[in-house]
């Protein structure tokens, strides 16, 4: 779409009316759709409307329909749940019902809608949708206003935890019910341990084990069922002979998580009080049963889930404003991390051919990680070595690629100190050393790879690590030992290794800024008019800051890539007055650390201060370490064992197929690759294509991404950017799209 058109979409905003419901199962990320939806509607000149209870509201009408002003969001978006409510309602069911709601519609004037719910809610919206003319006809026997409103637009947001709905690789809410049930984990293993105990977990999903196949993952869990992967005739001798073997290894606890629709082969539903009973039979083990329940819906949205829910709202309303009256109700997707929009019935219907059917690439790598299966043999030595700083995610990694390795039969040498313990030899002190300049180095590096005759490398870690990997490929040339298969796993949370949308790290930085964020401006609660700096770590990157921005609300985020002046400070100081005078009582202000070489975290505060002073006062945090800490999330855990998994098949193939007279000779650029998530397939790129797209100066991609997002961060804090920086999604067919195995989990 050109800037042109986008410009004038601005202006269609004008005079209409929208309105925005959440219906069915609540689910964490729903409030932040809602604020986008609202702000966007306000930000292109459209009335909004909060309708509050779910389609109960709409049949209700009355005070459960309310006009919604700019405040009347704020300080939602951290919040679980939904603010305007949800409630199951019969009456809408029915065409009394219906016609109720339409008749309320019509009196606020109200054409487009957005409905957040689950597959049950969006049929339902679709079907009143369906219905609208007739509905319309009827009430203007009555005598009513419906000529004027001759056509209703529908879109839909997915809102649910199991993550169950086709045509989408998220839904909202996914990612946090994911956080929830990895808590409990987390804090179940440590009385575990203590007692020897096995645990067994029961996690949502009765028709979709997308929650217990991702948390056993995340959590290496001894044993997994799943409804979409029956359990066979003799699952009861395996999963006790494989639980028998971990504690015979010295394992003081098991771990087995089953979804609530979990079946056998013939269909009969195995609970978890049957698989608990039976470990203590067979086995004897101190055995207890925990039901997670509705813990998995609670608490604050995770930051994916702000962030999706940011992006879905925003796209909403620009899809309600391009719809006509031939326009099909439309649900809005995430496909690699961009909006899609979707016809919403071929969503549903095909999410009902698919429900009993997940994944089986997904459960395949849940049975390799599993181990005790028989090991081959191989003459192949594979070093693995973390490089530069640490990430949340390498642990998983590494534990996924050992075991996978010893699987396969390779010896596998532990480096714990980089490409500088690679070079010496030295186990037992950690080091950051991410070059391997000069030719004394890089020889003490050969004469350990030809010492310990390793065949492969795998490189774990940031920036460094594809540095390092890229000159030691190009040091083929003289170096025979060199001509080895090398992998790098991206492992940073700056997010700025080229070849991947995300590293190892990314996403559990995110979170911890976010919370950190969150609970600067929960402090200032009983304080007016104040005005936080918040200084984020990512190098020259500015992913961590502006994706920190979206999942908190910020005012503003400085970063290198959008270069800013003094009269861009000036401009911010004066919206931010601008704010204060009006309802709204706090202000939050992200920069990225390398931001500016002059405009200094401590500059920008001292100017918000100074020209601020009367109005608010201002104060400064630096979160510094505090990002790089912490317990890895789902999604880090989960990636960091998909691309350790990744990581060894591909060396493994390469080792294979490069092996000749005796030796390993691998020389092909193909063979020193980057292993990262792009979109939503994971792929190798090998490190000599990245070369040309990578700024060294800076080290990080020359184009980036999530840079789109900037200006969705920006009018959502009401700045009067140019609309035309938005880029819009366009129609898709969820039947003519590959359901891709390779997404984010």
């Amino acid at each position: 779409m050109c800037s042109m058109d986008l410009e004038k979409l601005k202006m269609s905003g004008a005079g209409r009316a929208m309105a925005v419901l959440t219906s069915g199962g609540d689910a964490q990320g729903m409030n932040a759709a809602v604020r986008a939806v609202t702000r966007m509607g306000i930000y292109v000149g459209a009335k909004v409307y909060l309708i509050y209870e779910g389609y109960q509201g709409l049949v209700d009408g009355g005070g459960n329909i309310k006009l919604a002003n700019w405040q009347s969001v704020t300080n939602i978006i951290q919040l679980g749940g939904t603010v305007i409510g949800s409630a199951r309602c019969k009456a809408f069911t029915t065409r009394e019902g219906r016609l109720a709601a339409a008749f309320n519609l019509v009196k606020k004037g109200i054409t487009n809608l957005c409905v957040c719910g689950g597959d049950g809610s969006l049929t339902g919206a679709n079907i009143f949708r369906s219905e609208w003319s007739s509905l319309l006809a009827e009430l203007v026997q009555k005598d009513t206003l419906a000529k004027q409103h001759d056509h209703l637009n529908i879109v839909g947001l997915v809102g649910s935890i199991d993550n169950d709905f086709c045509g989408t690789d998220m839904t909202i809410g996914a990612d946090s019910a994911l956080h929830r049930i990895m808590e409990i984990i987390d804090a179940i293993m440590t009385t575990a341990q203590s007692h020897q105990r096995t645990f067994v977990l029961e996690v949502m999903g009765r028709h979709c084990g997308y929650l217990a196949l991702v948390s056993a993952l995340a959590s290496g869990a001894d044993w997994l069922f799943i409804p979409e992967a029956a359990a066979q005739e003799d699952w009861e001798d395996c999963m006790c002979a494989r639980l028998e073997s971990s504690r015979t290894k010295g394992s003081r606890l098991n771990i087995i998580i089953v979804a609530e629709g979990a079946i056998d082969i013939n269909g009969k539903p195995i609970s978890s009080t049957y698989i608990k009973d039976l470990v203590v039979k067979r086995l004897g083990y101190d055995t207890r049963v925990t039901v997670l329940g509705h813990v998995q819906r609670g608490g604050t949205p995770s930051a994916f889930d702000r962030i999706l829910s940011t992006k879905l709202g925003v796209e909403a309303v620009i899809a309600l404003l391009e719809a006509s009256p031939d326009t099909p109700a439309c649900v809005i997707g995430l496909s690699g991390n961009h909006p899609v929009r979707l016809p919403l019935m071929e969503c549903v219907e095909m999410t009902k051919l698919v429900q009993k059917a997940m994944n089986e690439k997904r459960f395949d790598e849940a049975i390799t990680l599993r181990g005790g299966g028989l090991i081959s043999i191989s003459n192949f030595s594979l070093a693995i070595l973390n490089v530069g700083a640490p990430a949340a995610g390498m642990n998983a990694a590494v534990r996924s690629a050992v075991r996978l390795a010893i699987s396969h039969g390779h010896t596998i040498y532990a480096v714990h100190d980089g490409f500088e313990g690679l070079m010496n030899g030295e186990v037992n002190r950690l080091a950051r050393c991410g070059r391997v300049d000069g030719t004394r180095r890089l020889e003490k590096l050969l004469e350990t790879i030809t010492k310990f005759n390793i065949s492969a490398l795998l490189v774990i870690g940031g920036f460094e690590g594809y540095e390092g990997v890229l000159q030691l490929f190009e040091a083929r040339s003289h170096y025979d030992e060199l001509c080895i298969p090398m992998c790098v796993i991206p492992a940073t949370i700056s997010n700025n290794v080229p070849g991947t949308d995300f590293s190892l790290g990314a996403d559990t930085a995110v979170n911890a800024a976010m919370e950190g964020c969150d609970k600067i401006k929960q402090s200032a609660s009983g304080t007016k008019r104040r005005v936080f700096v918040v200084e984020t770590m990512g190098g020259y990157c500015g992913y961590l800051a502006t994706s920190t921005g979206i999942a908190v609300g910020a005012d503003a985020a400085y970063i290198f890539e959008d270069p800013f002046t003094i009269h861009d400070l000036k401009a911010n100081v004066e919206h931010l007055t601008e704010k204060m005078k009006k309802d709204i009582q706090r202000g939050l202000v992200l920069r990225n650390e390398n931001s500016h070489e002059n405009y200094t975290t401590d500059f920008i505060y001292r100017m918000y201060s100074a020209e601020g002073k009367g109005i608010f006062d201002c104060r400064v945090n630096v979160l510094g370490h505090l990002q790089q800490g912490g317990v890895p999330s789902p999604f880090d855990r989960n990636f960091g064992t998909k691309l350790g998994v990744r990581a060894i098949q591909w060396i493994s193939e390469k080792l294979t197929e490069n092996y000749r007279q005796g030796r390993v000779f691998a020389n092909s650029p193909n063979t020193a690759c980057v292993l990262g998530l792009n979109k939503k397939v994971i792929s190798f790129s090998p490190v000599t294509d990245l070369k040309a797209i990578t700024d060294f100066q800076h080290r990080m991609p020359k184009d980036q991404w999530w840079f789109h997002l900037r200006p969705m961060l920006k009018m959502l804090a009401k700045y009067q950017t140019s609309f035309c920086e938005y880029i819009p999604s366009e129609i898709e067919h969820v039947t003519r799209r590959s359901i891709s195995t390779d997404c984010g989990f």
